[in-house]
């Protein structure tokens, strides 16, 4: 079993790759989206969303990470892939599932879903120009209103030469709303050839295997679930689950990078959120959410994390 970390826009940054990768379990992870226009970007674009290429690509755990693109014009993201491995990326992915409206009015995510021919062009122009040694892979969903093109949308994708398809198992109209289709995922995965990952609605061990009994995928992709279980991908393999002690570490060691790093002024609403995926698993983290609800400031959210 592959297990990857899912890229989540304003969620799975580095400094959250980094954290969940040292507790480990992860095969790979995807990075949030390099938004591609019309041009080529300078390589500083690709440091600041994903500073795991100084180090050869990888989390200081040793984990592989993937630079995601997004982007509607075939040649521009063929050049920019180039540049995405060219400074280190283990290969390239291609979002084609993005459900956020501001990205799709724009043509890029999963509107593209609507549009066969558009897949095929964008993955076929990808994969002629980053060299075979490095993999080329797609993540999609099920299709944007419906899901009457997942299957061509699949097949359009392998045809266009794509190494591997991630499936988010549902459409975009169907957002984050529970059931994930892993069925859908089983038929698509029946039709193609290369391998096919797994994604949606994977919180515990339980959801892990009745989504590869379901999907008929070995491989799964985790999101969410990854933020309200911090060791998941343990937890999968047959680890227990991570205590609210240890949690409360992770929330500590956390606010250190935050603060520290270059996105402090986000800290407040990035802890806020963080405890807000937590709460599915830790009825601690109802409580401490709702002590830190109001506060602004990381000097008056601190003491809230440490004390006992």
């Amino acid at each position: 079993m592959h297990i990857t970390l899912a890229p989540m826009e304003g969620v799975v940054d580095h400094l959250m790759r980094d954290m969940l990768t040292r507790i480990g379990g992860y095969d790979l992870c995807v990075t949030e989206f390099v938004r591609i226009v019309d041009q080529l970007l300078p390589p500083k674009v690709f440091y600041r969303l994903c500073p795991e290429l100084k180090q050869q690509g990888l989390t200081s755990a040793g984990t592989p990470v993937r630079v995601q693109l997004l982007g509607q014009d075939p040649g521009y993201l063929a050049e920019n892939a180039v540049r995405a491995v060219s400074l280190g990326s283990h290969g390239v992915d291609l979002n084609f599932g993005c459900p956020a409206k501001t990205v799709n009015k724009s043509k890029g995510g999963a509107v593209l879903l609507k549009e066969t021919r558009s897949l095929y062009a964008i993955v076929s122009a990808v994969r002629s120009a980053v060299d075979k040694q490095h993999m080329v892979t797609a993540k999609m969903r099920l299709g944007f209103e419906d899901k009457a093109l997942a299957i061509d949308n699949a097949l359009a994708l392998e045809a266009a030469g794509a190494d591997l398809i991630t499936v988010h198992a549902r459409t975009k109209a169907e957002g984050y709303k529970p059931p994930a289709y892993w069925d859908w995922i089983a038929r698509i995965r029946e039709q193609v050839s290369v391998p096919v990952v797994a994604n949606g609605e994977i919180w515990s061990r339980a959801d892990a295997l009745a989504c590869q009994q379901q999907s008929l995928c070995e491989d799964i992709m985790l999101g969410r679930g990854a933020l309200a279980l911090p060791n998941l991908a343990q937890v999968i393999r047959g680890a227990s689950p991570m205590g609210w002690d240890e949690v409360k570490v992770l929330l500590v060691n956390y606010s250190g990078y935050e603060i520290y790093g270059d996105k402090g002024r986000y800290y407040p609403n990035r802890i806020k959120q963080w405890l807000g995926y937590l709460k599915r698993q830790y009825s601690e983290a109802h409580q401490l959410f709702e002590q830190i609800r109001t506060l602004k400031t990381a000097g008056e959210i601190l003491p809230c994390l440490t004390q006992r």
